[in-house]
């Protein structure tokens, strides 16, 4: 399939986007961007074609490629909710049951935990502001997320991509159309490894609270085009990572994301 988006395009996009808001219409402008999702898409598209790359039919992608619905709504243990990037099982379809344990006992699955627990699941989410002082709620939300489901439905395989700047844009400029970035290098080493801890789940009996791959997309947005890190020789040149520290990007980095789900996978289901 042509012209498939790379994630350099969709951190690009998503940067040009919030820019043009600041210089258009200040902090308001920027935080209704950011509202409107139309941001954080560009990289939901970024997930639908690199999986496209990697052989899944685009048929079985949900939204499809180049649409935000429909979603799957997923049952977990606790909620149903609707997830960002999904990949149905070939072979399998839906079938309606009424759920027997957990909070949501007697609610309606409208795909049922078979057909459930084969559909791979994506998040995508992104922090771009008070990194150091949002983190234990995000944190404490994105493991909730995958227990939901791990609970329900052990095998099955969850990703998630998570994008934050290493440098924040600084708020307190954009109500005069300005762009500027805050000196102080964000929480780079605390993401790292906080998400390396909840990166790799090989054992589907064990660690609910884990993603079978996790991304973690650490951004310079001060840079044209944006810069992306996927090594830490690129943390330790642009001062961002101590070289004596124990924290490791190149397990979460976006090079080896895709392939990482889909292997997981096809162990769980297809080996």
């Amino acid at each position: 399939m042509a012209n498939l988006i790379t994630i350099q395009r969709a951190v690009d996009n998503f940067k040009e986007l919030i820019e043009t808001s600041i210089l258009e219409g200040g902090i308001k402008a920027k935080e209704a961007m950011i509202r409107s999702s139309r941001p954080i898409n560009n990289i939901h598209e970024a997930v639908k074609a690199d999986l496209i790359r990697k052989g899944i039919s685009a048929a079985r992608i949900h939204p499809p490629l180049g649409e935000t619905t429909p979603e799957l709504k997923l049952a977990g243990f606790i909620k149903q909710k609707y997830q960002d990037v999904s990949v149905s099982p070939e072979g399998h379809v839906p079938e309606e049951e009424i759920m027997t344990e957990g909070i949501l006992r007697e609610a309606t699955d409208y795909y049922g935990k078979d057909y459930t627990e084969r559909t791979i699941s994506i998040n995508v989410r992104s922090q771009m502001s008070s990194l150091a002082k949002n983190f234990d709620t995000l944190y404490e939300r994105t493991i909730a997320e995958a227990q939901n489901l791990h609970v329900r439905c052990p095998k099955m395989v969850l990703g998630e991509v998570y994008m934050i700047p290493v440098k924040e844009y600084d708020a307190s400029v954009m109500d005069n159309n300005e762009i500027a970035f805050i000196d102080r290098i964000g929480a780079v080493e605390k993401y790292i490894k906080s998400f390396q801890a909840i990166n790799g789940r090989p054992n589907y009996q064990r660690e609910d609270y884990k993603y079978e791959r996790v991304c973690l997309l650490l951004v310079d947005f001060q840079q044209s085009p944006a810069k992306i890190y996927s090594t830490n020789q690129e943390l330790y040149d642009d001062g961002l990572l101590e070289r004596n520290s124990d924290a490791s990007i190149e397990e979460l980095s976006w090079e080896t994301f895709t392939d990482s789900i889909l292997e997981s996978y096809n162990d769980r289901f297809n080996g």
